[in-house]
């Protein structure tokens, strides 16, 4: 490492793991892009969600996947059948409470929330079961990359 590096207290380990996500990031950007999706940024949050999380990337990896799988479907399910109001809103959540609940899908619980949120409360042009599916896509399309990348290039085991 260069001196000025090591004047603003940069560590090598913390230098590294900016770079990983940063290229992370930038590849699944350009993927997502590149198949036309939509909403691309979803795929770097997503990416960027894994890599930068505390926890095992492979669990997180599991429950963002699953959650966002069961938000979308649910989303898309009310969206199609039901008017929306605050009420048909509140037992989406619910529902998707329920389900991970009986799933024994654990922290999946707050990624099917935050996918039937998108669904249900952001406006879109598309029908409701294409957003769903493009969110799915996009979502997995970052989870990928970040499980890609995680294997890929191994960091060093925090001191």
């Amino acid at each position: 490492m260069s001196a000025w590096t090591t004047r603003l207290g940069l560590t090598g380990e913390a230098l590294l793991h900016s770079a990983r996500t940063a290229v992370a990031a930038v590849l699944s950007t350009m993927l997502a892009r590149a198949l036309k999706l939509p909403e691309f940024y979803w795929a770097p949050i997503s990416t960027i969600v894994i890599l930068l999380s505390p926890s095992d990337p492979f669990t997180l990896a599991w429950q963002r996947f699953a959650g966002t799988a069961l938000g979308a479907t649910v989303g898309a399910l009310i969206a199609t059948f039901f008017p929306m109001t605050w009420m048909v809103y509140g037992a989406g959540i619910l529902l998707c409470g329920v389900l991970s609940a009986i799933l024994r899908l654990g922290g999946a619980y707050r990624f099917a929330a935050i996918t039937l949120t998108i669904v249900l409360l952001v406006a879109h042009a598309a029908p409701p079961g294409i957003v769903a599916y493009h969110r799915f896509v996009e979502v997995s399309l970052g989870i990928a990359v970040a499980l890609l990348v995680t294997k890929l290039w191994r960091l060093p085991a925090p001191k």
